[in-house]
């Protein structure tokens, strides 16, 4: 199985930043970003696939960022001009398949979140 561990969350104030990194225990082919805020489902915000393909929720567009490292370690989440419904856990999810969507059913792998709350 691969291994997944969040890193970064935090408080901040409103239109604040803040980047949230996951660490992978090995190589997949895809990876994304997920919150889920108490009360809600689990949305998808972000995804990356290895040839780069990037896809951000309508909601985050233009303010999130998605990348990786050189080595495909570590993905990241750079988050600009945070907002009060950006409050969240935010999860990293890995799967094998190339082109998968922000549906949660796409992902195999799963972290165990890291708390972002936006105040």
């Amino acid at each position: 199985d691969v291994q997944l561990v969040e890193s970064g969350g935090d408080s901040v104030e409103a239109g604040g930043s803040l980047t949230l990194s996951c660490e992978a225990s090995s190589d997949t082919n895809s990876w994304a970003w997920f919150r889920q805020a108490p009360g809600q489902e689990r949305e998808g915000v972000a995804l990356r696939t290895k040839h780069g393909i990037t896809t951000y929720a309508d909601s985050v567009k233009g303010r999130f960022t998605i990348s990786e490292d050189n080595m495909g370690d570590f993905l990241y989440l750079q988050m600009n001009s945070l907002k009060p419904e950006d409050t969240a856990v935010y999860y990293c999810a890995a799967t094998y398949n190339y082109f998968p969507s922000l549906r949660p059913t796409d992902y195999d792998f799963w972290g165990h979140g890291t708390q972002v709350t936006v105040s």
